[in-house]
């Protein structure tokens, strides 16, 4: 009989099953996670579904990885080098155009992230202040997009304000004044970030100017992969830790932070609890509506031409 990968999986839970009978522990599967950046509040459910060891009990050894280039995970999945990746919906959609083998198999941030940012002392009160004005941005290509899609929903247009390459260094270019607003501010960090510095920001949202809701962070594999049986055990372990993550916010927090000694100071502690309202708590489940409605605002926007249908590359794997 073709060994498929359901009876993988079943051979994999029978073998578990009589090394237990038999005394010995089970060996764990391997399992690769590459993140997006540095571990930040934004991974807590990974964080504490490792600490906690609910990956372990699922029968998973479960490594996460900080990628040296951000853009690298996404790309290493498809090429098979790696099983999982985190990245981010608007992204997802480009390589779905693109043509790389990547589908959505979970969610972390189930709300966007990225902002519009001004300082709340400065000259920038409402979206229409932006004419004329300075806009820093650290990645072109979809802030833009964002951007152009808020300046219209004000009845501006994006050569109405004058754009700033700052690379990463969104608030410090705030606060020395080289620009009067940033786009791509993330408003769990940015700005936190900012009231360190004694300054309060004033954030203007995507999704409530004209730009559709969508996911921030999302775990990708590749689409010719999706019958890997650690999958499922994969995503059961990762709702364990949402959920212990949302009944004990405090512990969670100390789990944290003992993953790391460095990331225990003021700016984590201040996004820990930005964050928290923003986790997927059903991070298996897809919302596909959502996705198509994106996409069909990349085409309208001229950012992708045509997007294959959204039932290829987002996936809610049966559990």
């Amino acid at each position: 009989m073709p060994i498929t990968a359901k009876s993988f999986g079943r051979g994999l839970i029978a073998l578990a099953a009589a090394v237990l009978l038999n005394g010995a522990p089970a060996r764990a599967e391997p399992l690769t996670v590459l993140l997006d950046w540095f571990v930040n509040p934004d991974h807590a459910p990974l964080i504490v579904a490792q600490e906690r060891g609910f990956f372990a009990e699922a029968g998973l050894e479960v490594e996460l990885i900080e990628p040296a280039d951000p853009n690298d995970p996404p790309k290493l999945v498809a090429a098979g080098q790696a099983p999982l990746a985190v990245t981010y919906q608007p992204m997802l959609h480009l390589q779905a155009e693109a043509g790389l083998p990547l589908s959505r198999i979970a969610t972390l941030i189930a709300t966007p992230l990225n902002s519009l940012v001004s300082l709340a002392d400065g000259p920038v009160e409402t979206m229409s202040d932006l004419k004329g004005r300075r806009v820093g941005y650290s990645i072109g290509g979809m802030q833009e997009t964002l951007l152009r899609r808020m300046l219209e929903n004000s009845g501006l247009e994006l050569d109405d304000v004058e754009l700033i390459n700052v690379n990463f260094a969104l608030s410090p270019a705030l606060l020395t004044g080289r620009v009067d607003a940033v786009i791509g501010a993330f408003r769990n960090f940015e700005l936190n970030q900012l009231e360190l510095e004694g300054q309060a920001g004033r954030a203007f949202y995507p999704e409530e100017q004209g730009v559709p809701a969508y996911d921030e962070l999302i775990i990708v594999a590749n689409s010719g992969a999706l019958d890997d049986p650690r999958l499922p055990a994969f995503l059961d372990a990762l709702e364990r830790g949402v959920q212990y993550l949302i009944n004990h916010p405090e512990e969670s927090w100390e789990i944290f932070v003992a993953y790391d000694e460095g990331l225990d100071d003021d700016l984590n502690s201040r996004a820990w609890w930005d964050t928290l309202p923003r986790f997927a708590l059903r991070p298996g489940a897809a919302d596909k509506g959502r996705y198509e409605r994106f996409a069909r605002f990349l085409e309208e926007s001229g950012v992708v031409e045509a997007l294959p249908p959204v039932t290829d590359y987002v996936t809610e794997l049966d559990r």
